[in-house]
């Protein structure tokens, strides 16, 4: 397997399973985690009929790469059709195999309710029309940017400044507030950053930075945005406790703070995926969320080979997010 295809399979099945992990103890206090699971919190699936289930984020991500995989020169287009397919499984079962425009309506698994996030389904079912310039709310919560990584991937015409406007147009379909849209331009261009130029993570962030600012710079809240990425980097480097560094950032549940308690985790533990995903779902907050991007960030640093072999064995649709990697890898390579 050449390197960038097992960046590919890396990124996308690393937030896979930081989903898997943190999903069953997404709701709990820290108090409830570390009494259940002991001192070092969740370290091993909470298996559902021998499973480790995947939650609302990874669902959308392969929702986001099969619109990535469809379209012709609309990809937010088609990406919100697929979204609109997505929200259908979110009834249940009854819809399998209904007709829609997504390859994925046959997948019996993703027929699920899986904890969504009430911002995007009640905003896909009025249609997923937000804009850029066309707010449909107010929302900066984390169901924008845990769905991104893909964008990030497909790395649009070979263009950090049009994979990140992608992403954030991407985003804005469900997530108006610029803390939201912008965090998740951020997101997808730290993933091409890695996967496509080889940069390390911290060198990713920095050039996120840059190319947010060169695109998005008359911005209300680009500054905040980057006032917290550039703290989670700083508290990488200190001597301080995970959770105390994850208490400063936040809680996971808006888009910004997914993202800087990301950067932290994956900074801190670059060289060690299961370090880093360890310490990104142990905490009080989205730790489906928190999980899902720093496995993403991690996976697609360290490539599937860096992620550990215990994490893919039972887990949920393993083998079809693989496989659904490598067309999204075969539909980036025909970009222009």
């Amino acid at each position: 397997m050449n390197k960038l295809l097992n960046r590919f399979k890396g990124c996308i099945l690393g937030g896979a399973v930081g989903d898997a992990l943190g999903y069953p103890i997404e709701f709990m206090s820290e108090e409830e985690i570390f009494s259940i699971y002991g001192k070092g919190g969740i370290t091993v699936y909470n298996l559902n009929n021998g499973v480790a289930e995947i939650s609302d984020d990874t669902q959308m991500t392969l929702f986001s790469i099969d619109g990535l995989i469809l379209s012709d020169n609309d990809e937010v287009e088609s990406i919100r059709k697929c979204y609109i397919d997505w929200a259908n499984t979110q009834i249940g079962e009854i819809n399998i195999g209904i007709e829609g425009y997504s390859n994925l309506m046959y997948i019996k698994e993703l027929f699920s309710s899986r904890e969504p996030g009430r911002t995007c389904l009640m905003s896909i079912w009025n249609g997923a029309n937000g804009t850029l310039e066309k707010q449909i709310n107010n929302s900066k919560g984390c169901g924008g940017i845990m769905r991104t990584a893909p964008i990030g991937l497909y790395f649009k015409n070979k263009s950090l400044e049009k994979t990140a406007i992608l992403a954030a147009k991407s985003s804005a379909l469900t997530h108006s507030h610029q803390l939201g849209y912008l965090s998740s331009a951020m997101f997808a261009v730290i993933i091409a950053c890695i996967v496509h130029y080889g940069m390390d993570i911290e060198e990713s962030v920095k050039k996120s930075i840059e190319v947010i600012e060169k695109c998005f710079g008359d911005k209300e809240y680009l500054s905040e945005l980057i006032e917290i990425l550039e703290k989670a980097i700083k508290l990488s480097k200190e001597d301080i406790e995970d959770l105390e560094a994850i208490h400063i950032l936040g809680e996971g549940w808006v888009a910004e703070e997914t993202l800087a308690i990301a950067v932290y985790c994956s900074l801190k533990y670059s060289d060690d995926f299961e370090k880093g995903i360890l310490a990104s779902v142990n905490h009080k907050g989205d730790s489906d969320s928190t999980g899902a991007v720093t496995g993403n960030i991690l996976g697609a640093y360290l490539g599937i080979d860096g992620i550990n072999k215990k994490f893919l064995e039972k887990l949920e649709l393993v083998d079809f997010i693989e496989d659904i990697s490598e067309k999204l890898y075969n539909k980036q390579q025909l970009t222009k």
